[in-house]
């Protein structure tokens, strides 16, 4: 792909963390054509490198969330490796960090610190409860985070505790919102006149502001939301039913004229033209009538058939995907979302493809995560670092 052709071409960022919420912030900016410094401690880097599934020592994930950054390490708590970093901001667009608020002030690299260095700097700071508050100087993460933000208590069966999503999506939703900031910011830089900023993102509320009518719902009508298993409260039908063999399928039949259809391809005409259950309103006082029925159609078929039928009824419905399905599926091919690279010692992996899907300048992956300091001696160069300084650097455990 054409430098020119990358959305994000030109602008750089200074990614100051570890694990997921900052890092994979900065590589969805990578993944646009930002050039992105990521800072490592020279005594191991980020612990993602040695998370999960490891090949050759170095974690698969770490290739995936690390792709197109630059490795640059610098000891934090060394003078000489905060003025690096300085110097790096210097030019930089946006400085991306999750430590604990008050950790880059310690080492005089906090908003205060670089926003003098550079005035049109954004610094987006994620952190577990925000940078201000009373609970601001509490260890955050995603678990945390998720349950604090409500998204915890609603996960699950209502006769079973609490359970988990099996992702660290409370890191992950913090990451996109920090994007967002980003860009909102760089927005207003460039096309408002405005000033740099930071943006605050704090991990609980990435969760609870997605957490839909929650809060109005609970202010209007003291309603707790609870638990319900596969199904979602209200909308109806809109769960998850048992087919012949084992397997299951998500029906989403809530709209109304697909609900029509819906009952129509079941052979229950007399659910499909009951006023009652016209709107959705009707349907979810009478929400176990209507899943009983569907239930009955699935479990008396194979999966195959009932999604044949579905799909025929233009029916939203699906299986639910195993890693081996997502692999295996066509759509995700067709839509590039399967993308083939070779690891250092060539061997060929499949990794998740960009989203989102841009027209003109799409996402692109031109490397996987780098080696720990791959890009030092680079980096390092370009800001007025010779050889021999770099070399005394590299001798004292600086880099």
């Amino acid at each position: 792909m054409n430098a020119a052709s990358r959305a994000l071409e030109g602008v750089k960022v200074v990614e100051i963390g570890t694990l997921i919420a900052g890092p994979y912030a900065a590589s969805v900016l990578a993944q646009f054509g930002a050039e992105v410094i990521k800072i490592e401690a020279p005594d191991g880097g980020d612990p993602l490198r040695s998370w999960r599934k490891l090949h050759e020592g170095t974690s698969l994930w770490w290739y995936s969330q690390s792709r197109n950054k630059k490795s640059v390490t610098l000891n934090l708590k060394d003078p000489r490796g905060q003025q690096i970093v300085r110097d790096l901001v210097k030019d930089a667009d946006i400085v991306i960090e999750n430590f604990r608020p008050g950790t880059l002030e310690e080492w005089g690299l906090g908003w205060d610190d670089l926003s003098r260095i550079n005035p049109k700097l954004i610094m987006v700071r994620v952190s577990g409860y925000g940078q201000t508050g009373p609970y601001k100087d509490r260890p955050g993460f995603a678990a945390i985070a998720e349950s604090m933000g409500g998204l915890r208590y609603l996960a699950g069966f209502p006769d079973r505790p609490p359970v988990r999503v099996g992702v660290s999506i409370g890191d992950t939703l913090a990451s996109l919102y920090g994007v967002i900031g980003a860009l909102l910011a760089l927005h207003h830089l460039k096309s408002n006149g405005g000033s740099g900023q930071y943006i605050d993102v704090a991990l609980y509320e990435a969760v609870f502001g997605v957490m839909e009518s929650l809060i109005p719902e609970y202010s209007g009508f003291g309603h707790v939301r609870e638990r319900t298993g596969a199904s979602l409260p209200g909308i109806v039908p809109s769960s998850t039913y048992p087919c012949r063999g084992g397997d299951y399928v998500i029906i989403a039949g809530n709209a109304d004229s697909i609900y029509k259809r819906l009952m129509k391809a079941i052979a229950r005409t007399d659910l499909a033209d009951d006023p009652r259950l016209a709107r959705n309103d009707g349907r979810a006082q009478h929400t176990a009538l209507i899943d009983d029925a569907i239930a009955a159609w699935t479990k008396e078929r194979e999966l195959a058939e009932v999604l044949a039928t579905l799909e025929a009824a233009e029916v939203p419905s699906g299986r639910i995907y195993t890693a081996a399905d997502i692999h295996a599926d066509p759509h995700y091919r067709a839509r590039e979302m399967i993308e083939t690279h070779a690891l250092p010692d060539g061997k060929a992996l499949d990794f998740p493809g960009v989203v989102p899907k841009l027209s003109a300048t799409p996402g692109e992956t031109r490397w996987l995560g780098p080696a720990l300091g791959q890009h030092t001696r680079e980096v390092l160069a370009a800001i007025g670092i010779g050889e021999g300084s770099y070399a005394e650097l590299k001798a004292q455990g600086v880099i």
